[in-house]
């Protein structure tokens, strides 16, 4: 009677654990089935996620690798060069730069309305013609209510003859209606808000918050920044234009380079490294430039001519004087020498 009792129990245990197929419903199958389905799903996707990230993270930190290696070949030693033969702070744009054309005792709103004004006349213009136009502006009065206030005749006469004197006096117009109605007469601080100003581009938005804004937000590039950095060799190809040569200066050259890069590289444009017929000759990087001599051929000197010192010793001389003129009075004073020896003959 006992063996037959445990033998019945032993069934109905067995019977209740293991539940036929035929008995099991409908909703046991669903939810048997999708777990058995859905186990073997997440070991693989984790795998292929894993190597996923790190082939990405492989790649992005190659390529980082190769873009900050990248630099050019004595960039640096190049660039001490241009600081010794820019020491002498003579050039055009040391005198009558951006830097000096705004009223130092104005307020600091209008003094950085009076840079934003004097880069929008730079542009295609010398800055000997931008300075006297800054100084005729001033004496009007040269801020954002008597710019408005003055008529398009009138203003024209005041900045010409810089270039493009009509169409920028339309952008003054334009750009200092828009300063008064969004910006409370005063400049925008960010280069997304100046590039937005009818007349102003990249290069002034950058120079703009250098200047007024005590900012360094990229690098000024124009004409000569942009010419030099292609003879030099300090792009990995050349550019077309000032924007994409500013793009690729401000890849590989350190930041605390970005301020003085301008106001370097345009005065030894103005002095050295002229567009045509550069003076090679002169220059301290004419063995490592490579494009040292093929726009200035070596001319020889006349008979009976002194020797030109040498490139080291001038600039040697200039720096250690302190009083020297600038280049503009001594180019005067030889005219004026020139002409009492023709008068005297």
């Amino acid at each position: 009677m006992n063996v037959e009792v445990k033998h019945e129990l032993n069934e109905a245990e067995i019977s209740v654990e293991r539940p036929s197929t035929a008995d099991c419903s409908d909703e046991c199958r669903s939810t048997v089935q999708p777990k058995t389905e859905a186990l073997p799903q997440h070991p693989q996707t984790r795998r292929r996620r894993q190597v996923k990230v790190e082939y990405d993270n492989e790649d992005n930190s190659h390529s980082t690798s190769k873009t900050e290696c990248w630099e050019p070949l004595d960039w640096r030693k190049q660039l001490g060069f241009i600081r010794e033969m820019r020491s002498g702070r003579n050039a055009p744009v040391d005198n009558m730069g951006a830097e000096r054309c705004y009223d130092t005792e104005a307020p600091a709103h209008v003094r950085r309305y009076q840079v934003l004004v004097s880069l929008m006349l730079s542009s295609q213009t010398k800055d000997q013609v931008t300075a006297a136009a800054m100084k005729r502006l001033r004496a009007h009065g040269c801020t954002v209510e008597n710019i408005l206030s003055t008529d398009d005749e009138k203003l024209g006469k005041l900045i010409y003859p810089v270039g493009f004197w009509r169409r920028k006096v339309n952008y003054l117009k334009l750009t200092t209606a828009m300063l008064q109605k969004d910006f409370g007469g005063d400049i925008p601080n960010s280069v997304e808000g100046l590039v937005r100003l009818p007349g102003v581009g990249p290069k002034m938005a950058h120079l703009a918050m250098d200047i007024a804004w005590d900012q360094v937000s990229g690098i000024g590039v124009d004409t000569h920044v942009h010419r030099i950095s292609n003879r030099l060799g300090w792009l990995k190809k050349q550019s077309k234009n000032p924007e994409e040569t500013r793009k690729a200066l401000e890849e590989w050259l350190p930041r605390e380079h970005w301020s003085e890069i301008n106001w370097l590289l345009v005065g030894f444009g103005q002095q050295l490294c002229l567009p045509v017929n550069p003076l090679c000759s002169m220059c301290l990087n004419q063995h490592s430039c490579p494009s040292a001599h093929r726009s200035s051929p070596a001319k020889r000197p006349k008979a009976g001519s002194p020797p030109s010192p040498s490139p080291k010793s001038s600039f040697a001389i200039k720096s250690e004087q302190s009083g020297a003129a600038p280049a503009g009075e001594t180019a005067l004073s030889t005219r004026k020498q020139k002409r009492m020896l023709r008068n005297t003959s």
